[in-house]
């Protein structure tokens, strides 16, 4: 068969250009890309539809632009139903303010695109000296985003159009001072409150299962006492480390990059001087300014006549309290260290000598030049320890991606072991036991990656005992695992968890018993208000919780003013039960001027997000939307 193909290529290809033009002509490059584009609709605006295609190649690029500025983010974040679901109705929201913005017909002028380009810090970045843009780097910029220059420029002008929508709602937000103060006020109003806990901890002791309890329990609850699911496992690294291993770096490349980076090598020249510093800022009245001069000239006119003494002089009268311990001393510096007037008499100076009166925006300096380090080019053989690790470490990274690329293939071309891309590439195959689904405390890098942990436990990997896939970890890092053996979850006997069994029995009984008195006492207060004696009373409100929980103060706030003293109850979990007396009402405390100006903009900024929220959800009624993709939520409560 395929030495037929080889003998009568010329002929295939012939038949093939008779098969593939006709469709070209009768269907057409548009009717290609269309059926390319066809797949289930998630989602209409009127006619306008959202495929499942556009959903996942949306989904892929803001994952991506996460996974770029976010490197650590865990990958299981990013591909949950519930960050999909975000990214359809993001998608929704971008093509129903497109619409509103077409039916209103706005539109972005030549020149307001071009003010928006101007002041784009990003691209004013892409400026020559001259202030030409650099079209090069520009068309870089869009290609980097997936765009043409044009299609950079067309996103800009929609994006611009649509704040012209949005805008229009949020910017006539009305949120005066008296209503946002109602509002606030009211939201961390203060209560006086007496709480009574009912924790398990005080039930534990009072409980005492039998054995055919402890029994009934395991029986009824087997699931929640089974082995976890272990696997041993044997896996590789390929990072810039281990590609530096494999570089070598020759004589003749080392000398030619010592070259190429002599300039960056060379010392720069540094001086070290000492100084007297007489304070004079610039805002210091022309009086004191002067008289500030006086001493100081008189000052160098004494260290002139005994230069010797300059370190006693400045210790004594310097006004620079970092360096006048040390009798002036500033050490060495290179030029751009200090002000501009300080550095240009230091380097114009002769080793010994005394300056002049140097003024600054400090004041009036007095310096004398200790010593000079003069610019020196170290020679091939001084640079070369230095050297050496930085061109290999270029040379590394050159190589990762051939490397890589080798590495990817292998794993996958020869997926019963990772021995020979390990051998191949000179890479240690390392081992670990009892990996479990998640990572364990004071797991290692990579087997502390979810990622990988998810590739080790799928089905392939399990059943097959096949290599993972090359998964990148992280930025020049490439893992590879293969389970070597595997241990499945087991339910076990009860007399090896008898003890874990009475525990869990016991700290349900003790649970339900709080939330039993809890509730018992709760009815006998609200039946007779000093049937039960309180502790006693502080004062909470929403920023001020006093250590309890959220449920506890939802629970004391909610009670009717009218009728004091109130009570309520609160569920809260495995701490057990809360019951609350409300006895008096309290008005906030006063607010600071300037946290009160905060909050009222933090108000207007909830009432522009909710006008902006309401006006949407009618948008989505006047264009028809419905997505047809139930929300993960919804899908899991319709399950239960």
């Amino acid at each position: 068969m395929f030495d037929f193909v080889r003998k009568h290529t010329k002929v295939l290809m012939f038949l093939m250009f008779l098969l593939i033009i006709p469709a070209f002509v009768l269907v057409g490059v548009d009717g290609y890309k269309s059926m390319a584009g066809r797949g289930a609709t998630v989602a209409t605006i009127g006619n306008a539809k959202i495929t499942q295609e556009e959903w996942d190649f949306a989904h892929k690029n803001e994952v991506d632009r996460l996974r770029a500025s976010v490197p650590n983010l865990d990958p299981k974040l990013l591909d949950s139903a519930e960050a999909r679901y975000a990214t359809l109705e993001r998608l929704v929201r971008e093509k129903v303010m497109a619409e509103a913005v077409q039916t209103a017909h706005m539109t972005t002028s030549n020149a307001r695109l071009a003010r928006e380009l101007q002041q784009n810090p990003t691209i004013a970045s892409l400026r020559k000296p001259d202030g030409t843009l650099d079209m090069e780097r520009y068309r870089q910029l869009a290609a980097s985003q997936g765009l043409t220059p044009e299609g950079f420029e067309a996103r800009v002008r929609r994006d611009l159009s649509l704040m012209q929508v949005e805008s229009a709602v949020t910017g006539t937000a009305f949120s005066p001072k008296a209503l946002s103060d109602l509002a606030l006020n009211a939201f961390f109003e203060r209560r006086e409150v007496q709480v009574l806990r009912f924790s398990p901890a005080d039930y534990a002791s009072k409980i005492n299962p039998s054995d055919a309890d402890i029994d009934a329990y395991f029986q009824a609850n087997s699931a929640l006492f089974q082995s976890t699911e272990t696997a041993n496992v044997e896996y590789v690294v390929l990072d810039l480390e281990a590609v530096k291993k494999t570089v070598s770096v020759n004589e003749a490349d080392l000398k030619t990059y010592f070259e190429q980076n002599a300039s960056r090598l060379s010392a720069k020249e540094e001086r070290r001087a000492s100084h007297i510093l007489i304070n004079a800022p610039k805002d210091m009245p022309a009086a004191d300014r002067a008289k500030a001069k006086e001493r100081a000239t008189a000052l160098l006119a004494q260290v002139r006549k005994a230069p010797d003494s300059f370190a006693e002089v400045a210790k004594k009268n310097s006004q620079d309290a970092g360096s006048a311990p040390r009798g002036g001393d500033l050490d060495f510096f290179g030029r751009g260290a200090m002000v501009k007037p300080f550095e240009d008499a230091a380097f114009s100076m002769k080793k010994g000598e005394i300056s002049d009166l140097v003024e600054s925006d400090f004041g009036f300096h007095i310096i004398k030049l200790v010593d000079v380090k003069g610019a020196k080019q170290p020679t091939f053989e001084e640079a070369r320890a230095s050297l050496e690790p930085e061109l290999r470490a270029q040379l590394a990274q050159r190589k990762f991606a051939e490397v890589a690329e080798a590495f990817t293939n292998g794993v996958y071309e020869q997926s019963d072991s990772l021995k020979p891309v390990a051998e191949r590439l000179k890479l240690e195959v390392k081992t670990a036991t009892n990996v479990q689904r998640q990572p364990l405390p004071g797991a290692a890098d990579p087997l502390a990656n979810p990622k990988l942990l998810e590739a080790i436990f799928s089905t392939d990997s399990l059943e097959k005992k096949r290599n993972t896939e090359a998964l990148e970890l992280g930025a020049n890092q490439l893992v590879s695992a293969r389970v070597v053996a595997y241990s499945p979850a087991r339910p076990l006997a009860l007399n090896e968890v008898k003890a874990q069994v009475r525990e869990r029995l016991v700290a349900s009984r003790a649970l339900e018993q709080a939330k039993k008195e809890g509730t018992e006492k709760l009815a006998a207060l609200q039946a007779n208000p000093s049937a039960v004696t309180m502790p006693a009373a502080v004062t909470l409100s929403r920023d001020a919780a006093q250590g309890l929980a959220g449920a506890v103060v939802d629970a004391a706030l909610k009670v009717n003013p009218a009728k004091l003293p109130g009570f309520a109850g609160a569920d809260v979990g495995a701490q057990g039960y809360v019951v609350v007396r409300v006895n008096k009402v309290l008005p906030r405390n006063a607010v600071e001027e300037a946290k009160g100006k905060q909050e009222q903009a933090q108000y207007a900024q909830w009432v522009a997000a909710s006008e902006s929220s309401a006006y949407y959800e009618s948008l989505k009624q006047r264009f028809k939307v419905q997505i047809k993709v139930p929300a993960p939520g919804a899908a899991k409560t319709a399950q239960n």
